[in-house]
């Protein structure tokens, strides 16, 4: 998307204010009693971070109700609202005016039985619904924003029942400080785009908020770019284990009438996924961090000032004293990365139990560190869990 001026933050705060009050399902299911993220506002919704596909990143404008209607039925037809993937959001485009009394009119040669009847049809197959709004006078695209129009759009999304609502924001006035207390997701990084670079920045910048999210509020760093190109299988791998751990809302952003076996395999790990959906909803962080100059360089150094050979260790709390652990290798050499458990605040001397989320088996027992070999551009993911009373082999 194209960034815009933005409007000042109160104006997010009124259109916010309207939508909590007059908005119904914005965000989950009611009826869960987790504590709340630090400062989360309480409505009892985003107890866990949202999960369904969102049209922009595959599609952007070239948008219509038959699109999205084969999208619902393809994701079905995966089985992807049991995993939980149960919010399908309309991006940017979906608007094309105002009427005479000011209420936002949709674009009726995009959508020509109108939102409402989309809605109607998406609720009908057991789903959630979502739609993309602006703070602004202009949406990214030059439709029409919500300002001066906020309780007509909440009074329009309350009547075509929408589930869901993106704002743009994009964390430029770094919303992980104000949001929580007026919603249940805020984006901390500008757009994401296909490929390495893209996801590997926008990880970077989120980590700096990774203490705001938690039960009832997430940073958001954006849709995932999983089956849209420009990545290799291990790549796509490690970008949706990434947006897993640190507990980001998991939006597709393919095209899922016809993903790829590889786009299938990813977004349907259950180990993984549950990472994300941890009652605990502690958000994962960096713990530890290593540069390596090239193989090439004359003394073998290592060094602290280029990020071709860095290799890091990623962590979060999970329930029921289990730590999720990620070996991130984010150079071009194939490296050895150790994650000790006084970076984990594990006592060293505790026993774990090993369990690597993507071979989906037990790996065995590890004091101290565990250790293993990661490829370029590639990572080792692993679930810590107490082994008390056992014979211990060290991994």
């Amino acid at each position: 998307m194209v960034q815009r001026v933005f409007p000042q933050r109160q104006n997010l705060f009124l259109l916010f204010a309207f939508l909590l009050l007059v908005s119904s399902g914005f965000f989950g299911d009611q009826s869960s009693s987790f504590l709340l993220g630090v400062n989360a506002v309480d409505n009892g919704l985003g107890l866990t971070p949202p999960m369904g596909w969102n049209s922009w990143n595959r599609f952007g404008c070239n948008i219509d109700e038959t699109l999205i209607k084969e999208t619902v039925d393809a994701a079905l037809d995966l089985g992807l609202d049991k995993l939980g993937y149960v919010y399908y959001n309309l991006d940017d485009c979906w608007q094309k005016r105002r009427n005479a009394t000011g209420y936002i009119v949709e674009d009726g040669e995009r959508f020509p039985s109108s939102i409402a009847s989309l809605s109607d049809y998406i609720h009908s197959k057991g789903v959630k619904f979502g739609l993309y709004s602006d703070a602004g006078l202009f949406t990214c695209q030059r439709r029409p924003g919500s300002l001066n129009h906020e309780l007509r759009d909440a009074k329009s999304y309350k009547a075509w029942k929408i589930d869901y609502l993106n704002m743009c924001e994009w964390g430029v006035q770094d919303p992980a400080t104000w949001a929580p207390a007026i919603g249940n997701s805020w984006r901390t990084t500008s757009d994401i785009h296909r490929g390495w670079d893209s996801w590997t920045k926008i990880l970077d910048a989120n980590d700096h908020w990774w203490q705001y999210a938690g039960p009832g509020g997430w940073n958001d760093p954006d849709m995932l770019e999983v089956d849209n190109g420009k990545m290799t299988y291990t790549e796509e791998r490690a970008h949706f284990t990434m947006w897993c751990l640190i507990k980001a809302p998991l939006l597709l952003g393919m095209d899922l009438r016809n993903i790829t076996n590889q786009g299938l395999d990813i977004i349907t790990n259950k180990d993984v996924i549950q990472w994300n959906q941890d009652p605990l909803g502690v958000q994962g962080h960096r713990v530890f961090q290593e540069f390596f100059v090239p193989s090439n360089h004359a003394d073998g150094q290592k060094t602290n000032n280029t990020k071709n050979d860095l290799v890091e260790v990623w962590a979060a709390p999970l329930d029921k004293d289990q730590h999720a652990v990620v070996l991130f290798n984010r150079g071009t050499t194939e490296r050895e990365i150790t994650a000790l458990w006084d970076d984990l605040n594990i006592t060293s001397s505790t026993p774990m139990h090993v369990y690597d989320v993507w071979q989906h088996k037990d790996i065995g027992t590890a004091v101290s560190n565990f250790t293993a070999t990661v490829g370029p551009h590639d990572i080792v993911a692993v679930q810590l869990s107490p082994a008390f009373d056992v014979a211990v082999e060290v991994l």
